[in-house]
């Protein structure tokens, strides 16, 4: 099982982030502090669980978490600051919204910038390392879910509820069909063009 932090006997808070790689709609990250005494033999990567256990881990996590929260970018935000600005924009409001302040943050990942004066260490493959970030992946990734979910509510036709935003194929092929909506990311190259050669 997944070491609850990094160091124990402070207040650290993980975050993550998902949907950096989606065509559409919100990047969300998420920020997590764990008690030291946190374990949960699900546990993991967000990526590595089925859907149905990330969401029978949520509430778990956010009964047993000292604090949690969700932070929020927009498809317009991302087009705006460009998507990597966007995701540490969403992971320092998921940090705003945490009730109780830590002493310090790790960061799933290579890239990040100081938020206020805590000291921050990121951590590449950090989901897979330590509880604290990959429950932060796992609210990411639930909450993006629900959010893609009600979206395709609105826009049925991009499969949302079953493709989340990402470049599958059906995707580009709805985006060449009916073009793309306000929740598509027009900085993203949205279209899976080939060259040709004109003989």
């Amino acid at each position: 099982m997944l070491p609850a932090c990094h160091i124990q006997g402070r207040l650290e808070a993980g975050t993550d982030e998902a949907g950096r790689g989606c065509l559409a709609g919100p990047v969300y990250a998420a920020a997590v502090i764990l008690p030291d005494s946190f374990s949960h033999p699900w546990l993991n990567d967000s990526k590595q669980l089925s859907e149905a256990r990330r969401y029978k881990l949520r509430p778990i996590i956010e009964e047993q978490a000292i604090a949690w929260a969700i932070g929020i970018c927009e498809a317009e935000e991302i087009d705006r600051i460009n998507i990597l600005n966007a995701s540490i924009l969403a992971m320092h409001r998921a940090l705003d919204g945490l009730k109780v302040r830590p002493g310090a943050v790790i960061v799933d990942g290579n890239r990040f910038k100081p938020y206020g004066e805590l000291p921050w260490e990121t951590m590449v493959k950090g989901d897979g390392r330590f509880a604290n970030i990959a429950a932060a992946s796992v609210l990411a990734k639930t909450y993006r879910d629900d959010r893609m979910k009600e979206l395709a509510k609105v826009h049925p036709q991009y499969g949302w509820d079953v493709n989340k935003g990402y470049p599958t194929k059906a995707h580009r092929k709805a985006i060449a069909e009916l073009g793309p909506t306000e929740e598509h990311r027009m900085s993203f190259r949205l279209l899976d063009t080939q060259l040709t050669l004109d003989i």
